[in-house]
């Protein structure tokens, strides 16, 4: 099996943060560095396994906060409409 050149840990930083925060298809950004696919397929699968980074674990706060308080809401307006019938 051949072995190919080692991608620098900055460009697979930045193809899977690209990727995951511009929203850039994984076929493009494999174009654009001319890797195959699977390769990035493999960096993001394996960068889930890991601890999130700060940048998303602020923004799953945020979305945990967000969702916390539409339940609430939404318990408030059932239990107001209970209260009715």
């Amino acid at each position: 099996m051949k072995k190919g050149h080692r991608i620098a840990t900055e460009v697979k930083t930045d193809i899977i943060r690209r990727i995951r925060e511009e929203g850039i298809p994984v076929s493009q950004a494999a174009k654009e560095h001319g890797l195959h696919e699977t390769t990035i397929y493999g960096w993001l699968g394996t960068g889930a396994q890991g601890a999130p980074t700060f940048s998303e674990f602020t923004r799953i706060q945020k979305q945990n906060r967000d969702l916390l308080e539409i339940v609430g809401e939404m318990t408030l307006k059932l239990s107001q409409a209970q209260k009715k019938n």
